[in-house]
């Protein structure tokens, strides 16, 4: 067996990101609770106030069973106060830490009994909560009731801010492995001279040690309140009881009688271009730009959105032609910083170690302040209004993301500048873009890093907030989106909708129509290719090949293909790996055959055009260089490349960075024209669709599009038999990066139709996949608050049995020893002493949830239903997993942790800067030491 890679952002993403912490602030309680107060209406949502001030939005919709509570206070980083930086975000991590009728951990543990998918994040000018759970009246009651009583109950305790100030400066570490990030954070503090959006929300490293608990119970005391609170529920729920449920845990909290101080402090206009550079150990190169902008609830705003993707866009964007390609740069992307007050747009261009900063700089700053000499055409507005508003749409048609979008609008100033900003995109005209342009863009209002000193400044005209209140008094919107069926996500209805069948040339193809919110669908096409002979150094050439298909295909070319996309609301996503090449798609109902014809010319006749393929080949290589240097990337490679058996070339080989490198500059154009000429066909793939749709059309599109495909090499599955790997502990030396990364593995000789299989993943889930709450965490983060994120993983696949338990975490290269001493105790006592009933409760609990919530994806159930075809297996198979999760006896779980996990096989992997680590902690004894005599 081998073991991959694991993606660390997606882990850091899935419950990790910006926990909390607690409070020694006492409950208010006010002296009853009035009825709730209708303010307004606007599709689909309706607002209402509470008479301590709080205010509620309400977006009921059944067609998903999932319920999303997000609360947002109108707290960020502009608010904080000299030595106080990062205290916004100190705050939500600390107030998951408990309150008197929630002690620490109870949060999180009935987060993860509950099976809740849970974050809270931080920005310069809110903070918000949100919770998405299985839809029911006990998961919405305990979700209210829990924030409700964190609002002004929560601790904000001393030693809570012991434990998690050090992970707060974790994550602060990890932030500071990254070049761009970090060259984010020193453009926008060069480009604000005296307001807080100059200032990393993370916070200064200073602050963040040396807060004074007493600063950080004033400031909770003072924001989190319910007149400084938006609370926003969406999805599937009883509006009257939820509205019931809010006047009374909320109702019952005074109105405080503190009055918030107004924050006031504008830059001055920017009046001359500023220049920064930023040296560090890296392989790639980075040339940026920065320019002020309007505030987020002006209309200038709009406008600015759009000229981002008109120039950052990949690839209809003029960036991404001047730069990209001309290879003057590997990649290219815009992004701009709606904010309460005026904010500002970056500009980004990633280069590689050989291209010219010099020339792409001019190339940068010439496509960015000559606007005015070559004006937005109608195409351009048109392609990014498009753009713009498909992606508003897939956003309206998610309860869940639109549910934690309105964050963004309630900072800014008010929920309906949501709908506003949409509206404003529509009526944007070339004129209204064309001033915007000619307005910001300019050298004066640039920060790239120089002074350029001139007779005759030119200044950009930067204007105030708008009045809000006015702006939105009276706004009606439109008629609120359609909602799609109750759709029961059990196993047996999935199976009971879904109609299984297969084309002529042997394609699998699971179809099942439902109604959908949007009139969306979801569909996944796999292709299965070559035998273990066949694919022999071919590893390379299929991503590339893959990699290429949306690149030019009958009569189109990239950009008209990118258009397409756009004109059908669709969104396509191409993996491929040696012997698999998976497409996965979403659309609308009108849109779907002229989708599926397009998909049909991306993977039947791609045109493989040759300047395309040297710009992916320049992409290949500088991501690759990106990562040669990260902690994470290479204790990953090391990992997966230890004790590996295959010998080079062969589709299971797990090649070094410069092999990689080696062989992306070595494949040729014909290479991987070739290779789908050679591999791809259809008779061994699957086909999976879930939404709304003709389901009767579709089957006879289907056969004209695919049932007549096939590929000219046979089609055999590449076994991983299993073998066990040599244990070893790895320390490897990434220089001048904060951040240290951990990853160890476990070979395990199991499948997942075994017995052992659900019995070994509850044990997983407790050790290290419970999000927030897992042993892993509890000690790592909770108890030593040396790692931001830390967990485990299980992969055990349905045909080979050569799985593998991995384990993972971030720290300080400092806390080395630490960390060792952290996992191998929780492992060594995982073992011995095994898990408890109550343990074996929550992990059941979360995991039910969880994968009930799993089959509401449309875009994963169609992904699930592929893989069934291949494996011959029916979503019987997954009632009946989760009948084992709802049987599995304690007794079954601990014989399963000693029969498979053994410490004395783990193979351990440490990446950072330990050297530097080392020298740091032998400076100060070396200070001390007696001098001799």
């Amino acid at each position: 067996m081998r073991f991959t890679a694991l993606s660390l952002a997606l882990a850091l993403s899935l419950g990790f990101a910006l926990p909390a912490a607690a409070a020694d602030a006492p409950s208010a309680v006010a002296p009853a609770a009035a009825q709730p107060t209708r303010v307004a209406s606007v599709e689909g949502i309706t607002e209402y106030r509470l008479a301590n001030g709080l205010r509620v939005l309400l977006a009921p919709d059944a067609s998903k069973p999932t319920t999303t509570v997000n609360i947002t206070y109108l707290v960020g980083s502009r608010m904080e106060n000299y030595g106080e930086t990062g205290m916004a975000h100190l705050l939500e991590h600390l107030v998951f830490k408990g309150t008197p009728s929630l002690p620490d951990k109870t949060i999180v543990q009935e987060f993860a009994r509950r099976g809740m998918q849970f974050n809270g994040t931080t920005w310069y000018d809110r903070t918000n909560y949100y919770e998405t759970f299985a839809a029911s009246d006990d998961n919405l009651d305990w979700a209210l009731k829990m924030e409700a009583d964190r609002m002004v109950n929560s601790f904000i305790a001393r030693t809570a801010l012991d434990s998690e100030m050090t992970v707060v400066r974790n994550e602060m570490e990890m932030g500071e492995n990254n070049p761009t990030r970090i060259l984010m954070q020193q453009l926008a503090s060069s480009a604000y001279q005296w307001h807080n959006y100059g200032k990393s929300t993370i916070g200064a490293r200073s602050d963040v040690e040396n807060v004074r608990i007493e600063n950080l119970q004033a400031f909770y005391r003072q924001y989190y309140q319910p007149d400084n609170a938006v609370l926003t529920v969406t999805g599937k729920f009883d509006e009257a009881a939820t509205l019931a449920r809010i006047a009374r845990y909320f109702g019952a909290i005074a109105k405080p009688t503190r009055v918030l101080p107004p924050t006031y402090t504008i830059d001055p206009v920017q009046d001359g271009a500023r220049e920064l550079t930023l040296t560090r150990v890296g392989d790639s190169q980075i040339v940026a730009a920065l320019y002020h902008t309007a505030p987020g609830a002006h209309p200038d705003s709009a406008a600015v959105g759009i000229l981002a993707h008109i120039l950052g866009d990949t690839p209809t964007g003029r960036l991404h032609k001047a730069l990209v390609e001309k290879k003057l740069a590997a990649d290219v992307w815009a992004y701009p910083f709606e904010l309460r007050d005026p904010g500002y747009v970056l500009f980004f261009a990633d280069l590689n170690k050989t291209q010219s900063r010099d020339a792409a700089r001019k190339a940068l700053l010439a496509e960015l302040e000559n606007v005015a000499k070559k004006p937005v055409t109608a195409e351009e507005l048109a392609r990014a209004k498009r753009a713009l508003l498909n992606d508003f749409e897939k956003t309206l048609n998610d309860p869940v993301r639109y549910g934690v979008a309105l964050s963004e609008a309630i900072a800014k100033g008010d929920w309906r500048l949501f709908f506003l900003d949409r509206d404003q995109i529509e009526a944007a005209t070339l004129a209204d873009v064309q001033r915007v342009a000619e307005n910001y863009f300019k050298e004066s209002n640039r920060t790239l890093g120089q002074f350029v000193p001139t007779d005759k400044p030119q200044r950009a005209a930067i204007p105030a907030v708008p009045e809000i209140d006015k702006l939105v008094a009276g706004y009606k919107g439109r008629a609120a989106l359609a909602e799609g069926e109750a759709f029961d996500p059990s196993p047996a209805n999935i199976e009971s909708r879904t109609t299984r069948g297969a084309l002529a040339n042997g394609m699998q193809t699971a179809l099942l129509p439902k109604k959908t919110r949007g009139n969306t669908v979801n569909g996944v096409i796999v292709l299965r290719m070559g035998d273990e002979k066949s694919l022999q150094r071919l590893s390379n050439v299929a991503d590339l090949t893959g990699e290429m298909l949306l690149r030019g295909a009958g009569k189109l070319d990239r950009q008209q293909i990118a258009d397409r996309l756009e004109e059908l609301k669709a969104k396509v996503d191409i993996k491929s790996s040696p012997d698999k090449l998976s497409v996965q798609f979403e659309t609308r109902r009108d849109h779907l055959p002229a989708l599926l014809a397009l998909l049909r010319d991306v993977l039947r006749a791609p045109t493989f055009p040759a300047a395309e393929f040297e710009t992916l080949k320049t992409e290949a290589v500088t991501g690759i260089e990106d990562q040669m240097r990260q902690p994470e990337a290479v204790a990953q490679n090391a990992l997966a490349r230890h004790d590996n058996p295959w010998p080079k070339g062969d589709p299971r080989y797990s090649a070094t960075f410069e092999e990689d490198i080696a062989a992306i500059k070595a494949t040729r154009l014909a290479d991987v024209k070739a290779f789908q000429a050679r591999f791809y066909g259809g008779q061994n793939g699957q086909l999976a669709l879930v939404g709304d749709f003709d389901q009767a059309a579709v089957q006879q599109q289907l056969k004209a599009l695919f049932g007549d495909w096939k590929a000219k090499a046979p089609y055999a599955r590449v076994a991983e038999p299993f073998r066990p790997v040599k244990p070893a502990s790895l320390t490897l030396e990434t220089p001048d990066k904060a951040n240290a990364f951990y990853f160890a593995g476990e070979a395990l000789e199991l499948r997942d139709d075994q017995a052992d299989y659900v019995p070994l993943a509850i044990a997983n889930r407790v050790l290290g996949s419970g999000g927030l709450k897992s042993r892993l965490m509890d000690r790592l983060r909770q108890k030593e608050g040396i790692s931001y994120g830390a967990g485990s993983f299980l992969q055990v696949g349905p045909l080979d049995t050569s799985g593998s338990l991995g384990l993972y975490a971030i720290y300080a290269p400092q806390n080395l020893a630490k960390l060792k001493q952290g996992v191998s105790e929780e492992l060594a006592r995982l073992v011995k002493e095994g898990i408890t009933e109550q343990e074996l409760a929550e992990a059941k609990s979360g995991m039910l949830q969880e994968a009930a919530i799993a089959r509401t994806r449309d875009g994963a159930l169609a992904g699930s239903l592929s893989n069934q075809l291949f494996l011959k297996r029916t979503m019987a198979f997954s009632a009946q997993q989760e009948q084992q999760v709802k049987d599995a006896r304690l007794d079954a779980v601990n014989a399963a942790i000693r029969k498979y996990i053994d410490p004395a096989k783990v193979v351990h992997v440490y990446a950072g800067d330990f050297a530097k680590a080392a020298a740091a902690a032998a400076a100060p004894a070396a200070a001390a030491a007696p001098a001799a005599q």
